[in-house]
């Protein structure tokens, strides 16, 4: 009897060893199948990938420092323009300097 259920019990670890190893194949399928999925599912619905995202955030941030530049530029130059007229008249120049409008 000994010999038999030893038999049994490796016969039983042999199939539950096989279920397992099935169950895993199974779960890779289902994983892969799940990625394509999703995959098609981004890509019908145009989404950004990650690194052209960063890219164009990278682009943004540029921007707005040059626009934080650009405005300390005007605002300076709009202080020059608003200092009194005595003070940037040019002498004998009787009329506002010519800014080459027209």
């Amino acid at each position: 009897m000994t010999q038999t259920s030893n038999r049994f019990f490796d016969e039983a670890a042999r199939l539950m060893n096989d279920a397992a190893g099935v169950a895993q194949g199974v779960r890779r399928e289902f994983d892969t199948l799940l990625r394509n999925q999703a995959e098609r599912v981004l890509g019908d619905l145009d989404v950004v990938r990650r690194d052209e995202f960063e890219a164009v955030k990278e682009m943004a941030r540029l921007a707005r420092e040059e626009n934080e530049a650009l405005r300390g530029r005007i605002a300076a130059l709009e202080a020059k323009l608003n200092t009194p007229l005595a003070e940037t008249k040019v002498a004998g120049a009787d009329s506002p300097p010519d800014l080459g409008r027209g």
